[in-house]
């Protein structure tokens, strides 16, 4: 494009720069738009820059202008995101374990784009990823856009499944062997992204995390296992499953200390009927999948917290104890 072409894109040049370099804190002036819109080789009269400020605002950009005596200047006030609604974006994504250092750095990077030069400096204070625990999966994101192909198209995909070993290389389940499941959705619990599917040999619905998924692609067969998943309440799922450790569904009582119901209402949800148990403690009945990892977020409350039914889940909850005992006896 010729440089004089570039004279047609002016109000966009101006938008770009008022977006990048304005906020409350910081207006730009006239003559700063004119110096940066000369370093672009575009000319600009002043008069030509007012219009071009009204034609932004009248399609839609909320520019104020600024009039203090001798200093008159103007900047972006409402954006897409206001600054604590980034700065909750950058916490999560620093935050989510399934995202690696590299790809957590681009996102970020990204997120401070919406905002001015100045506020993305106050981004990059409160980035904190060095030492994170991050997966060492890089796919991860092509791996999230596999199987919602699969998902949006109706098919069956495959894949190959790992877990790491001690020498933290990757061993392949089933020899190295494709997985063939129907994907239906995606869930995130305890930091972990998980695929959620229909495994049409098993007859069931099983989960899968997505960072110890690798080579995976859409086949041509469409997906079975809709009326399995669409009698699965996600939410009650997700709650009950914990740490998406599979095991045996069961609805079990349990007893807490009163201090604990916080604690109870964040894992089992506000729906969970609390009942009083004497002045200091209360029960609960829920839904969960009986799995170690059930038992070991009983165990976290130490003597706070008692399974008291169904009698067989107690006993599997007597031994799971004796057996971490045992190996410190």
């Amino acid at each position: 494009m010729a440089r004089s072409s570039y004279q047609k894109l002016k109000p966009l040049y101006i938008m770009n720069y008022l977006l990048q370099n304005s906020d409350e804190e910081h207006p730009v002036t006239i003559k700063q738009i004119v110096e940066y819109l000369g370093a672009q080789g575009i000319s600009a009269e002043r008069k030509s820059i007012y219009d071009d400020i009204e034609a932004l605002r009248f399609y839609g950009l909320d520019i104020i202008h600024v009039d203090a005596g001798r200093f008159q200047g103007y900047y972006v006030a409402q954006r897409n995101f206001e600054l604590p609604e980034l700065k909750l974006l950058v916490d999560s994504v620093q935050s989510s374990k399934f995202i690696t250092h590299k790809k957590t750095m681009t996102l970020i990077r990204k997120i401070e784009k919406l905002a001015s030069i100045h506020e993305a400096q106050l981004l990059q204070r409160q980035v904190y990823v060095k030492n994170r625990i991050k997966t060492m999966n890089e796919s991860i994101y092509y791996n999230v856009d596999a199987i919602h192909d699969g998902i949006s198209q109706n098919r069956k995909i495959q894949f190959k499944y790992f877990e790491y070993t001690v020498e933290k290389t990757r061993h392949y389940r089933k020899d190295g062997a494709f997985y063939v499941v129907s994907p239906y959705a995606l869930t995130w619990d305890d930091e972990n992204y998980y695929m959620v599917a229909f495994d049409s040999e098993a007859g069931i619905i099983k989960h899968y995390r997505v960072d110890k998924m690798t080579d995976i692609s859409t086949l041509e067969e469409h997906r079975d296992g809709r009326d399995a998943f669409e009698a699965l309440d996600m939410a009650v799922y997700a709650r009950k499953v914990f740490g998406m450790f599979s095991g045996e569904d069961v609805t079990v009582r349990l007893r807490f200390e009163n201090h604990l119901v916080g604690a109870v209402l964040d894992r089992l949800g506000q729906d969970v009927m609390i009942v009083r148990d004497g002045d200091d403690h209360f029960t609960v009945s829920a839904e969960v999948v009986v799995s170690p990892q059930f038992f070991a977020w009983v165990c976290g409350f130490g003597a706070a917290a008692q399974i008291i039914g169904p009698e067989h889940v107690v006993r599997k909850m007597a031994d799971h104890v004796k057996g971490i005992a045992a190996i410190y006896d």
